[in-house]
């Protein structure tokens, strides 16, 4: 037991010595700090992250930690996605710190599993998506079923369905978000999975047209008749300038959201 705590407090140690000193230490599967408050981030680029990074997007927290490509725990510093070399801010991380804020003695384990451009279709078993290369869903499940050694999964952030706002996908699409909601409760063991839906921007400079309409409107009424969905508004939230990613400052106050969505889903704020 004495060697256990004392395993603890040099990680934890470790944590301190990288917030002071920006330096990143890695620790593997079996390896973390306290059982973890696990959270998958999946969808495609938004939740993946295209904003322009900046010093406090590199500075540590002890209690905030993401499980990078390797599936190693390190610091939770952006980019904490690897889909694309263009990888960025996104809301994970600030997520991730307000979960730390409201809970104090908690650690915080970021799963990233979100891939550009990522169609909702491809987010079924066996799927590869050509574009990357990746699979997403068996990607995604592995991930999290490795990292559930280290804590317990509370709950599933999901951005996605700009790939999906068109003629040929969007009539689809609320069928392909229930069925993937199902898979992931049913997959992970767990019926009552909070899963959080974070909503499209809207942007001036790119008007939704019917499809992007259509989408919308699936996540609103998925969130609203099944248990334990959340709508997470974007409302107000800005682009970087391409009108389709959301800048950083947009994705820091996204992930905030999120985190105020999951408190209130679960009443803990």
């Amino acid at each position: 037991m004495r060697d256990l705590f004392r395993q603890r407090g040099l990680i934890l140690v470790a944590a301190v010595v990288a917030v002071l000193t920006g330096r990143v230490d890695t620790l593997t599967v079996g390896q973390s700090p306290e059982r973890l408050q696990l959270f998958l981030l999946a969808g495609q680029s938004n939740m993946a992250g295209r904003g322009e990074l900046a010093d406090e997007d590199r500075a540590p927290h002890p209690r905030v930690w993401a499980f990078d490509r390797d599936r190693r725990w390190q610091p939770a510093v952006d980019p904490i996605h690897f889909d694309k070399p263009i990888a960025a801010v996104g809301p994970g991380r600030s997520f991730g710190l307000a979960i730390a804020r409201a809970f104090p003695d908690a650690h915080v384990g970021l799963i990233p599993a979100a891939v550009g451009g990522s169609p909702i279709s491809a987010w079924r078993p066996g799927v590869r998506y050509d574009e990357t290369g990746a699979f997403p869903w068996d990607e995604a499940i592995a991930r999290v079923k490795e990292a559930l050694r280290d804590g317990e999964l509370k709950a599933i952030l999901w951005h996605q369905g700009e790939s999906d706002a068109k003629a040929d996908a969007a009539p689809e699409y609320e069928a392909r978000l229930r069925d993937l909601i199902s898979r992931f409760r049913t997959t992970l063991g767990d019926p009552e999975l909070p899963f959080l839906v974070g909503q499209l921007g809207r942007f001036p400079g790119r008007p939704w047209d019917r499809w992007w309409e259509q989408v919308d409107a699936a996540h609103r009424r998925v969130a609203a008749d099944t248990r334990n969905v959340v709508f997470v508004s974007s409302a107000g939230l800005a682009d970087k300038g391409d009108h389709l990613h959301f800048s950083a400052e947009a994705a820091r106050e996204l992930g905030a959201r999120y985190a105020r969505a999951y408190l209130d889903l679960t009443g803990q704020r």
